[in-house]
């Protein structure tokens, strides 16, 4: 770090997290309430309460900090609820369905139910505009762009107020020429207008993803355009000295233009950074093996890393939006803090997707909210403070979560207040084990192989039930873990992707050399960018991979090789690599038959200086920090069971607390379930460990 802070900042769907990491190590966390009609405002807002504990200006904060790094949901929240701009799309006369036709495909669970509704087309039929031009699969010229159609939909587009345009041509990869003529006469009549062009954007073959990721772009756009102007604005007036970071789903940084030209690389920007912080607490640990889970307000989000390296997805359906470009493999579910228990049709017990957020919030926060939601359970249930979280900043009404749970739950059910609110715990459990598994088990992987880390405010509470559901033995709890994708963000580096589309048989030296030419320009392309963003030699790192199959396959796989010179030297290494991913996929390889290439890919990273580790001293005994004792309850028949609280603050390196306990640390409450034991080791993360059976 060259300077005296660095700030991540993380807005969710009820809290926005601060991280303030200085020189010495020393990290500090803040949360302020999300504000989605306003998302600057949570930030001026988390500023205040930095500038409060600091006694400094937000102004000296933001001007001593080498980099101000955020991750938003501005792009996820547009797209979930359908409030992208106005988008008009041009594309090849004849294919104005690829949108809606979606290679056929229906979503898996749904292919066989006619009643299932089709996906909201981000572009409207009518704003689906096809020119004649055609370019054939050998990239030769079929029929030349008849730009009077070109010029036909922009008037169409001017007259509808259509504030962004896709272009996306069949075979452009190869030929983008007629795609950039479309683009020059766009900007020449709609001067005001955003554009995205698909060849440039997704440079991969497959015409239909390439189209939705333009279209899904070009959607997104001006959404993100408005956001970051405005955040970066803000900052400026503030005297930052850097240009603010933003996280993107690929799981790295990025720069406020690179995030307005590639708008649908902000989409999962929040929760793509917990797998960077996931591998960062577990390293004191030797743990590799990772799977993060962040349970917020709104949503619970998984991630899985294996031997230190996180699943990427590419060419995935994404709230049904087919997207081609590079994601940390996220899996997310309805089920957070805020989420309302109800009960269905059959008389039984549910939990989300619905969630109160912060606005009404869930009933205890007293905010008018009436539903009963998962925090009002686990106040109910004893884990909560009744005296408020976030160090009593935000208060919290027990009388008003038993009012919820006791009309809404526990009296058409029969029950007591108690047994209904450790229902409602139960049943969110289930559903997070669920998304576990889909994350493990169905994958192939072992959870009981994994060490669990949590990340979000809500985690805590649930993370000894659902390490006991999974089988798991070991926690690993960073005291950050209400802001651990804040934290994530500062310790990631800046990272772009690269592509282009090489549809070669690895046979001949005409392919090897076409592929190794093909590295060096996109290569240059992006070490062009980084050095513009004052990263020198030393401080670019690149690395390649592929994306192969057998002659007369369908899908490929992609394939991770060196950057050495691609020749007939060196291809019989890219080849072994394919047999044996392809063999680790599908169980088997075939060496002898021949291998073809179809797209390749160049990642770039800017490595940014990382915040010197976090310590904990020697600090409190457990006996000096416990605060008194709680009634919670731990089983399904209601009974509450007399439970030590401890303060987390005070606790030094080394306390170690046995179940069943609560650990209260400013921005999260640490439910430790009879059976586990945690331990704060001195990186600040606590290593929550399953009982031995037979130990006292």
């Amino acid at each position: 770090m060259k300077s005296d802070y660095r700030l991540g900042i993380d807005a969710g769907g009820t809290f926005t997290d601060f991280v303030l990491a200085d020189k010495s190590g020393q990290v500090r966390l803040f949360k302020a309430l999300s504000t989605p009609q306003d998302p600057t405002l949570a930030i001026r807002n988390g500023l205040a309460l930095i500038s409060e504990e600091l006694g400094v200006s937000a102004e000296e904060v933001v001007s001593n900090c080498d980099l101000c790094i955020n991750g938003t949901t501005v792009g996820l929240n547009a797209l979930i609820q359908l409030k992208g701009a106005k988008t008009g799309l041009i594309c090849t006369a004849g294919h104005e369905d690829s949108l809606e036709i979606r290679l056929g495909h229906k979503e898996d669970g749904y292919r066989y139910d006619p009643e299932y509704p089709p996906a909201t087309m981000l572009v409207p039929r009518y704003l689906r505009r096809g020119v004649r031009e055609r370019v054939l699969s050998d990239g030769t010229i079929r029929e030349p762009l008849t730009e009077a159609d070109v010029r036909a939909a922009c008037e169409t587009f001017k007259a509808e107020g259509v504030d962004t345009v896709a272009i996306s041509f069949v075979w452009s990869v190869l030929r983008p020429e007629h795609e950039r003529r479309a683009a020059e006469i766009v900007r020449e009549m709609m001067p005001g207008v955003i554009l995205t062009v698909g060849s440039e954007l997704y440079p991969q073959v497959r015409e239909y993803t390439r189209t939705s990721t333009a279209v899904v772009n070009a959607y997104l756009a001006p959404i993100m355009k408005r956001y970051v102007d405005a955040v970066d604005a803000y900052f400026r007036a503030l005297g930052a000295k850097q240009p603010v970071r933003y996280y993107q789903s690929n799981g790295g940084l990025a720069i406020g233009q690179a995030m307005t030209d590639r708008s649908v690389y902000a989409i999962n920007s929040g929760p793509a950074s917990a797998p960077a912080a996931g591998q960062y607490v577990c390293e004191p640990f030797g743990k590799k093996d990772v799977i993060t889970v962040d349970m917020g307000g709104t949503s619970f989000d998984i991630t899985l890393t294996k031997d230190g390296s996180t699943n990427i997805n590419k060419n995935i359906d994404f709230l049904r939006y087919r997207i081609g470009v590079p994601m940390i493999q996220v899996e997310t579910l309805g089920a957070g803090g805020g989420s309302i228990g109800w009960i269905d049709e059959m008389g039984l017990m549910q939990m989300g997707p619905q969630s109160a957020g912060s606005d009404p919030g869930p009933a205890c926060y007293g905010q008018g909210g009436k539903l009963p939601t998962v925090s009002d359970a686990n106040l109910v249930l004893g884990y909560l403070n009744p005296d408020g979280l976030v160090g009593g900043r935000l208060p919290l009404d027990a009388a008003k979560a038993r009012e919820a749970i006791q009309t809404h739950l526990a009296q058409p059910l029969k029950m007591s207040v108690e047994r209904a609110a450790y229902g409602m715990f139960t049943i969110v459990n289930a559903n997070m084990v669920n998304g576990i598994r889909r994350v493990t088990v169905e994958r192939g992987y072992d959870p009981r192989d994994f060490v669990l880390v949590g990340a979000g405010g809500a985690t805590a509470a649930h993370i000894t039930a659902l390490a006991d559901a999974m089988g798991i033995d070991t926690i690993v709890l960073p005291k950050l873990a209400s802001g651990l994708c804040a934290f994530g963000q500062i310790i990631s580096d800046v990272k772009y992707n690269y592509m282009a589309t090489a549809p070669l048989r690895l046979d001949n030296d005409a392919a090897y050399s076409r592929i190794d030419q093909l590295f060096a320009e996109i290569e240059a392309q992006g070490t062009g960018h980084l050095k513009s963003d004052g990263f020198k030699g030393k401080d670019i790192v690149v690395k390649r991979s592929l994306d192969m199959r057998y002659v007369g396959q369908v899908h490929e796989c992609t394939v991770e090789i060196g950057t050495f010179k691609v020749d007939a030297r060196s291809i019989g290494k890219i080849k072994d690599a394919f047999h044996k991913r392809h063999k680790e996929l599908y169980t088997y390889a075939e060496p002898n038959s021949t291998v073809e290439v179809v797209n390749i890919e160049s990642t770039l990273y800017g490595v940014v200086d990382k915040p010197a580790r976090m310590t904990i001293g020697k600090g409190a005994a457990p006996a000096k920090a416990l605060k008194g004792y709680r009634d919670a309850v731990f089983s399904a028949d209601g009974k509450r069971v007399k439970t030590p609280i401890y303060d987390g603050t005070p606790l030094g390196a080394g306390a170690t607390i046995k179940g069943p306990a609560v650990i209260e640390e400013i921005t999260t409450t640490i439910v430790i379930e009879p059976g586990w034991t945690a331990r704060l080791d001195a990186s600040g993360s606590y290593l929550i460990t399953r009982d031995k059976k037979g130990a006292k």
